[in-house]
C-alpha cells in the first residue's frame, strides 16, 4: 500500500522535472544543430539588436545634449520627492505674481477660478479675484453681448483679444499660454525658473537683433521676452521678501500645479495604494507558504513490493 501511494504522488513530479530537461536538451540541441551559416546568422542579428539599442540610447543622450544653450541644472523642489505635496503657500504667492506680472501677457486659459479654491484660496477669496474681471457674456434677449463680473465658474481670461493682437503688442512674438508651460518644456519647472533668472549680457561676439534679450537658457540664447521679475517687484500679502529668486520658485510652484492639478492626490493615492500591496504581499507570502510548504517538505520514497514466493 505505501508503495502504490509512493509511486502514484511521485510519478507527477518526476515526470515533470523530466519533460522540463528533455524541452531544454532539445532547445540547445536545435540550436547545435543549425549550419554554421545559420548560426552566424542568429548571431550577427542578436549583435545588431543589441548594437541599435545601444546607438538609439546614445543618440538620445546626444540630441538631448545638443545646442548652444545651457540645460537646467535641477533644484531641490520641496514637491519633487515620491510623497511630498505642493507648498500651497509658496502657490498663494505664485498666483500673486502671475496675477500682478505674468498675465499682464500670458494667458492662464485652462483654469478656472473655481480651481483656486481649497488650493490657493477660500471660496470667498476666489469669488472676489473672479469680480475684479469684466467677462464677456451673451447674448441677452435683445441679441448683444454684454459685459458682467466674473464667477467662480468663469475660466481666468486672456490679456489679448485674439492672437494677432497678442503678437502686434510684442513684436511679432506670441506670449504662450502658462496652464501646462511646466509639463510642456524639457526640465519642467527648472527649465521654468532658470528662464525667469538667466538673463545676462550677451557675451562677446554675440550680436542680437533689436528686441531680444540674451538668455543662455532659452534655445538659440536670443529670447523675445524682457526680464520680468526684480527684486522687490511686488509685495507679498505675507510678508515674505520678494526677491527675484522668490517670486521665480513661487510662481514655478504655481505652474506646476497649473500643469498638474491632481499632484497632491495622486501622490495621496499612491501611499494608499503601496499601503494596500504591502498587505496583499504579505497576505500573498503568507498563503504560498502555508499551501506550498507540505509540498516542499514532502520526501518520496519508493518501497518496492516484496518478491511473491
Amino acid at each position: 500500500m505505501a508503495g502504490n501511494i509512493g509511486r502514484i504522488s511521485g510519478r507527477p513530479l518526476i515526470s515533470l522535472v523530466k519533460s522540463t530537461q528533455n524541452q531544454l536538451r532539445r532547445g540547445v540541441s536545435s540550436f547545435s544543430k543549425l549550419s554554421k551559416g545559420k548560426k552566424a546568422a542568429v548571431t550577427c542579428l542578436g549583435a545588431l539588436t543589441a548594437g541599435g539599442l545601444g546607438v538609439a540610447g546614445a543618440l538620445q543622450y546626444s540630441i538631448m545634449a545638443e545646442g548652444l544653450e545651457l540645460h537646467p541644472p535641477q533644484l531641490p523642489w520641496t514637491h519633487r520627492g515620491m510623497f511630498d505635496s505642493l507648498d500651497h503657500t509658496s502657490m498663494r504667492r505664485g498666483f500673486q505674481v502671475y496675477k500682478d506680472v505674468c498675465q499682464a501677457c500670458h494667458s492662464l486659459k485652462y483654469i478656472a477660478f473655481r480651481n483656486l479654491v481649497g488650493n490657493t484660496h477660500t471660496e470667498d477669496e476666489a469669488k472676489a479675484i473672479a469680480e475684479e474681471y469684466q467677462i464677456t457674456d451673451g447674448p441677452n434677449e435683445e441679441g448683444v453681448m454684454f459685459e458682467r463680473p466674473g464667477k467662480l465658474s468663469d475660466y481666468i481670461p486672456d490679456p489679448y483679444p485674439n492672437e494677432q493682437a497678442a503678437r502686434a503688442a510684442n513684436n511679432g512674438a506670441l506670449p504662450p499660454d502658462l496652464s501646462y508651460i511646466v509639463l510642456a518644456r524639457h526640465g519642467g519647472e527648472d527649465y521654468v525658473y532658470h528662464i525667469l533668472t538667466g538673463y545676462c549680457d550677451a557675451p562677446a561676439g554675440v550680436n542680437l537683433r533689436e528686441g531680444l534679450h540674451y538668455n543662455a537658457y532659452f534655445p538659440g540664447e536670443a529670447i523675445a521676452m524682457a526680464p520680468a521679475l526684480y527684486n522687490e517687484i511686488i509685495e507679498y500679502e505675507d510678508g515674505t521678501p520678494a526677491t527675484r529668486s522668490q517670486l521665480a520658485k513661487d510662481v514655478c510652484t504655481f505652474l506646476r500645479w497649473t500643469s498638474e492639478p491632481e499632484h497632491d492626490q495622486r501622490k495621496r493615492m499612491a501611499i494608499k495604494a503601496f499601503g494596500l500591496i504591502g498587505i496583499l504581499i504579505a497576505f500573498s507570502y503568507y498563503m504560498k507558504r502555508r499551501q506550498w510548504s507540505v509540498m516542499k517538505a514532502r520526501r518520496i520514497m519508493f518501497k518496492p513490493p516484496k518478491p511473491s514466493h
